[in-house]
């Protein structure tokens, strides 16, 4: 154990942290600490950049001085490593990975990142299956249930192509839903704003307000079933929970969605075999500068979410 008391650091940001906003990089600076306590101690002004006070969204380039005050993080010990079992299983979703990029494709049920009582997530084990990526980042996320292709920069530079191609909107996602209910039309486009409330239990909904987020989702049916119909979605934006809200919202809820879905439906499929949200990032597609063809990934269904479609 080590009792010496926690002392205040500064640490110059390097190649790793330029251009990477201050909550992100203390998060990444004071492992296991709450998002809560960092976003308390950039208000209280505790934090500092080369003497002055920061706001959270404050980019940081290469030479900056970090002042990070004392923190005891009881919690770090604990958690220590993740198990070996975990780091060869995500090994195992690996679908391409180069010197810039690295493409998986995520269990259902794995968070993208340690927090609110889950030690690690996705970019933890990664991290610790590299130890020498002393870079890698998410480039954008997916929620806790939802399954497929995700999006890692092994670099800083390969990180601010991707959140750029991102908000060009150059990056095509594609995911693939099984809805409840029924369509006439074969295609839908939905743009309906979005507005994140958190209610008193803590936990996180996404409402369609007119005063919220323009969010846009393109969806086309790809097989109708007597109960259900399998759609394909595309976003158009990136808000959290859009397609689950936006298919909610159409009277059709993503079967299998705690959240947002239909409890009766949902008893009914878990008979069926479906255990879990049937929402799957099936494929991406972006550019990339000086390369002639854009990349292309897809993630094939897990055989959970298969099974349920050929009992169908």
């Amino acid at each position: 154990m080590n009792h010496n008391p926690p002392r205040v650091r500064h640490v110059t940001v390097d190649e790793r942290g330029d251009g990477q906003r201050i909550d992100n990089f203390l998060l990444r600076e004071l492992k296991g600490a709450p998002r809560a306590l960092v976003y308390r101690l950039l208000r209280k002004g505790e934090v500092r950049v080369n003497k002055g006070r920061v706001k959270a969204g404050r980019k940081l380039v290469a030479g900056d001085v970090v002042r990070i005050p004392p923190v005891r993080l009881a919690d770090v010990s604990r958690t220590g490593m993740p198990a070996e079992r975990k780091i060869k299983r995500i090994e195992k979703t690996v679908i391409y990975e180069d010197n810039l990029l690295l493409i998986i494709n995520k269990d259902s049920g794995l968070a993208v990142h340690g927090g609110s009582g889950i030690s690690f997530g996705v970019i933890e084990l990664l991290r610790a299956s590299r130890p020498d990526e002393k870079a890698l980042e998410l480039a954008h996320r997916l929620d806790r249930d939802t399954s497929g292709c995700l999006m890692l920069a092994k670099k800083r530079s390969a990180l601010r192509i991707l959140q750029q191609l991102q908000r060009e909107g150059r990056v095509r996602k594609r995911y693939l839903a099984l809805l409840s209910g029924h369509w006439n039309k074969d295609r839908q486009q939905v743009r309906a704003p979005l507005k994140k409330n958190t209610l008193k239990s803590g936990e996180r909904v996404v409402r369609v307000d007119a005063s919220g987020k323009d969010a846009h989702t393109e969806f086309r049916v790809l097989k109708r079933f007597s109960n259900a119909t399998l759609v394909e979605a595309e976003l158009k934006t990136g808000r959290t929970h859009q397609i689950r809200v936006h298919a909610q919202y159409l009277g059709t809820p993503i079967l299998g969605d705690e959240k947002y879905g239909d409890d009766q439906a949902n008893r009914d499929f878990r008979k069926r075999g479906l255990k879990r949200l049937f929402l799957h990032a099936a494929s991406l597609r972006f550019p990339w500068p000086d390369k002639p063809e854009p990349y292309v990934f897809a993630a094939p269904l897990s055989s959970e979410l298969q099974q349920v479609l050929d009992k169908l």
